[in-house]
């Protein structure tokens, strides 16, 4: 069942199974208070084994792209078109997001982000291969983030 992110009133729906989940249902409003603001799209995740398409998208982006398997469970998932980008997010079950931005016409940009919530430590498998810097939310505390551009067609 489909869930349209609230960051009036932050909600744990859907996360609950997670041990830093106020931070990262913080950290899902704070991504769905940006698409609002910017692009009036009302950010709506389902939960990760009914958005499969999506899910398997990006672990074959992370997987072709930089040989990355994400350790932790999938918990949400949610896949949108705005303004010419395929937008993709994946929320896990350690407190990490991944989001792929992908333009959907020749030479614009494509990049995979990671945000970590607030109170996780860097997944095993990002580790020694990222740096993250750090953020200030409102909703999320201190959100740590990273990225790689994606350089093959998917």
């Amino acid at each position: 069942m489909s869930y349209t992110v609230d960051f009036a009133n932050v909600s744990t729906v859907g996360l609950e199974s997670s041990p830093v989940v106020e931070a990262l249902a913080g950290l899902r409003a704070n991504e769905a208070r940006y698409f609002k603001n910017k692009y009036d799209h009302d950010f709506t995740v389902e939960p990760a084994d009914e958005a499969t398409e999506t899910v398997d998208w990006v672990h074959g982006i992370l997987r072709d792209e930089r040989d990355l398997v994400i350790a932790s469970r999938p918990l949400e998932a949610t896949q949108f078109e705005v303004e010419g980008i395929r937008m993709a997010y994946v929320f896990y079950e350690s407190g990490l997001s991944v989001n792929v931005m992908y333009t959907l016409d020749d030479g614009g940009k494509r990049a995979v982000g990671f945000k970590l919530s607030d109170g996780m430590d860097v997944p095993a498998e990002l580790a020694d291969t990222f740096k993250f810097a750090r953020q200030k939310s409102k909703l999320a505390g201190t959100i740590r983030g990273s990225y790689f551009v994606i350089k093959h067609e998917h």
